[in-house]
């Protein structure tokens, strides 16, 4: 079938030397559906096990930030209007937001913030007005306009709207937007902040005003640059880690920036200092030629352009978004300006044209914790998979043992090894399963949770491939061969599972080839139902959980139909092979 016909056979040369075997697998091998069948699991199954090598699965994972993102590639796609045009660029979560040289805003990426709220769509007001600069929040947009005037748009529930009235019409040189709250500094150093006060420190000591230059955003605190060049917390909670600056940056500082977590700032001899929260290698400061000149914080890395030209990022790099370019990191090219935000990086060049690396987007989407599906799909698959073939596996070792003992010694062992089949076959498994996940929930954990489904599935499942062993061993213990290794006075049980066995092996494997499909949507079901392996280890069955709430399957649809599309593509696989196996073992089997 692959590699074109081979030597035809006359038909006295084909019965003389095709064993029954190599009829099963021509008569396998020319069956088309069973065929496909075989190269869909085939691919499934080198899906899921080869997958986690290249998107490996950190259970503890899990970003605010992305929640609920679609299908995308494009979210750091900037619009052609922006090309060649771009006067200020800032990144938001998973959005970006420009505005052009003439005045015009612009937005990319995926914009939505709730059900209702969108950040695309701009106020008519900020269409109307030439804006000359924008900051992009964890819910928010703050923007300003030649006039002074500051406009807010998107989430303004907490207060991120109520911009202070002596903050209007003034000349700012510097606007920025965090978590749920915004900051504007004029052009003789005077700040405002306003939002959520709850959960960031956004006051400001008044001997600082008058006397800050620059000022840095993390989540929930922030610090300035002074006129003097030290770096201050000019907030009122000294007791936090933001406010425990590094010594030697009294003086001198030429610039500074913030990440989700901590701050940077770069002395008067071009070396970067970092403290706060490290949690992600922000503080892995790369060797480099040279000294710093300007410093960008994305939410756990850091961007920096060197006076050599060069660009180097360090930090969490799980988008890719500290892994810089050859041409930028090499200083090929000569960089204008420089936009970090997230997980992106967009440096725009003196031609104009614009380079961008980290987090472009998600195959599949992300889940209500900001997981990407794709990564937990190919997961998910190897653990479902992995329950399935174990299952299956406990299950023939039991099956074909207690089948073959009962089919050939019959009598009285064969009357008890039925009946323990027929109290087994009576208990109904999907109740029985649901009873006992219950009620060892908290006394196992995720991993023996797992193996217990594993040996609960096989436990209950042998008795219909004993007792299909047993009929085929009935059928063929009297024949010559087996008569004769009685006569030659071979042991009795090496009859049974050298002999025997392997003539009736064909049925067997067709039997288990689709009991291993009905293991894996036996564990799903416990999975969905979540009385089977639960979250945060992921299998296509409970991945499937949100599926039962009509939000998610109107608004969320990514989130359950690749995990039911990729399950019903590989179940519907094995049982075309399973069938497939079948016709070839009896060919007959086509004609009823």
């Amino acid at each position: 079938m692959f590699f074109g016909p081979g030597k035809e056979l006359s038909f006295l040369e084909e019965e003389q030397v095709q064993s029954p075997l190599r009829s099963m697998a021509k008569r396998f091998f020319t069956n088309k559906i069973a065929m496909t069948g075989l190269i869909v699991f085939i691919s499934c199954l080198l899906l899921v096990m080869i997958g986690p090598i290249f998107l490996p699965l950190d259970l503890s994972y899990s970003d605010a930030t992305q929640q609920n993102v679609p299908p995308t590639r494009k979210l750091a796609s900037v619009p052609e209007e922006l090309k060649d045009n771009l006067n200020v660029l800032s990144v938001g979560t998973t959005y970006g937001i420009g505005c052009s040289k003439d005045g015009k805003v612009h937005t990319w990426g995926y914009t939505k913030i709730t059900d209702k709220i969108d950040l695309a769509e701009i106020p008519e007001e900020v269409q109307e007005a030439n804006i000359v600069n924008v900051a992009a929040g964890y819910d928010h947009v703050l923007a300003l306009s030649d006039q002074g005037k500051l406009y807010v748009w998107g989430n303004t529930r907490l207060s991120q709207a109520d911009i202070p009235q002596k903050a209007q019409r003034k000349e700012f040189v510097q606007i920025g937007a965090s978590t749920q709250y915004s900051v504007a500094l004029t052009k003789d150093g005077y700040l405002y902040l306003w939002g959520n006060g709850n959960t960031a420190d956004i006051k400001v000591k008044k001997d600082y005003q008058n006397h800050i230059v620059k000022f840095a955003l993390s989540d929930y605190a922030y610090v300035c640059l002074m006129d003097d060049g030290s770096v201050k917390y000019t907030g009122y909670n000294a007791t936090t880690s933001y406010a425990q600056i590094p010594e030697g940056l009294e003086s001198g500082v030429t610039d500074i920036a913030a990440s989700s977590t901590t701050f940077a700032a770069v002395d008067g001899n071009g070396k970067v200092a970092i403290w706060g929260n490290v949690t992600n290698g922000e503080n892995d400061v790369p060797e480099f030629e040279g000294e710093i000149r300007e410093i960008y914080g994305g939410r756990y890395h850091y961007t920096a352009l060197l006076d050599t030209g060069k660009i180097i990022s360090w930090g969490n790099n799980h988008f890719g978004q500290a892994k810089v370019p050859d041409n930028l990191a090499e200083g090929k090219d000569c960089v204008q300006d420089i936009y970090v935000g997230y997980y992106q990086n967009y440096a725009v060049k003196e031609d104009g044209k614009i380079d961008t690396w980290g987090l472009k987007g998600y195959i599949m989407g992300t889940d209500n914790l900001g997981r990407d599906v794709l990564t937990r799909l190919v997961n998910g698959g190897s653990v479902t998979m992995t329950v399935g073939a174990v299952s299956v596996i406990i299950m023939l070792v039991i099956g074909i043992i207690a089948g073959g003992l009962s089919g050939y010694f019959g009598g009285r062992l064969d009357v008890v090894l039925m009946r323990i089949a027929e109290v087994i076959s009576g208990i109904p498994f999907l109740p029985f399963a649901l009873i006992l996940s219950s009620v060892v929930s908290s006394s196992v954990s995720l991993t023996q949770r797992m193996y217990l489904i594993m040996v609960v599935l096989g436990v209950l499942s042998w008795p219909p491939l004993a007792r299909l062993v047993r009929a085929q061993i009935l059928a063929v213990r009297e024949q010559e061969y087996v008569m004769a290794a009685k006569a030659m006075g071979v042991r009795e049980t090496t009859i049974v599972f050298k002999h025997i066995l392997p003539n009736i092996l064909s049925v067997v494997l067709v039997n288990i080839t689709l009991d291993f499909a009905t293991c894996m949507l036996t564990e799903s079901s416990l999975s969905y139902l979540g009385f089977g392996i639960i979250p945060p280890t992921p299998t296509w069955g409970n991945m499937l959980t949100g599926a039962n709430n009509s939000v998610v399957i109107q608004q969320y649809w990514w989130r359950w139909v690749f995990p039911a599309l990729i399950f019903g593509i590989c179940t519907i696989a094995i049982n075309l092979m399973g069938d497939g196996l079948r016709d070839a073992v009896d060919p007959k089997s086509e004609e009823r």
